[in-house]
């Protein structure tokens, strides 16, 4: 319910399905998505959405509006997102349409991202005395620099998926973004998993404890060498 699951041996593919609502989350489909991150047994994520007017629209504002700020400091979003940033499965994007406010952080948070024809990236949450909490204001400037972030966070600007690959948002730019994404996540799959994960850690900074674990991991190796 609310998501699609298919798997192969080397790649699961999850996808947002609530076309109605143009995929938007509330409390029951994140946590679907966080179950399914619990289950995770390949080394590379899709994730994509059903349909092809919108990627995800964000928190569904029929839920955002009965928040409250205790509630919001817990934001489950941000850590359902970060554990996809965070995980060692190497995560594709597939952003066939709208990406937007918390759509657009889940794109955020996932390794590579590709773009069909008609999407758009768009961080309004100021204009409705918000901020991008679930990764935006944290993860957009490391991708596109500060002075882009800037724009599209604090001035609203939405960028078409042209914009998107010239401002390194997306790798690229398919008519089929989830036939592309699937086709990039079993090159991924072909590729030396430890050598993947290791070099994600290395590219978004190996924490104390991270280094503490990969440095035993070498030692371990040495002594069955």
């Amino acid at each position: 319910m609310f998501l699609k699951v298919q798997r192969t041996d080397a790649v699961t593919t999850i996808l947002l399905d609530r076309p109605g609502k143009a995929h938007a989350y509330h409390e029951k489909m994140l946590l679907a998505l966080e179950t399914n991150l619990d289950r995770l047994d390949t080394p590379v994520l899709v994730i994509g959405s059903t349909g092809e007017r919108a990627f995800c629209g964000g928190a569904d504002l029929d839920v955002v509006k009965g928040v409250d700020p205790l509630s919001a400091l817990d934001l489950l979003s941000q850590r359902v997102f970060d554990r996809i940033a965070r995980s060692p499965v190497i995560s594709v994007a597939a952003v066939q349409g709208a990406a937007i406010g918390g759509g657009c952080e889940l794109a955020l948070a996932c390794d590579v991202r590709v773009v069909g024809p008609r999407a758009r990236f768009a961080l309004p949450e100021t204009s409705l005395g918000f901020v991008p909490a679930a990764g935006g204001c944290t993860r957009l400037p490391r991708l596109i620099g500060t002075a882009r972030a800037k724009q599209m966070i604090l001035c609203g600007w939405s960028i078409d998926a042209d914009k998107a690959v010239n401002w390194g948002l997306a790798a690229e730019k398919s008519d089929d973004p989830l036939a592309r994404a699937q086709a990039i996540a079993h090159g991924l799959a072909d590729r030396d998993p430890v050598a993947l994960r290791l070099a994600k850690a290395l590219i978004d900074g190996v924490d104390g404890l991270g280094a503490e674990r990969v440095t035993e991991a070498l030692l371990y190796l040495r002594k069955r060498g």
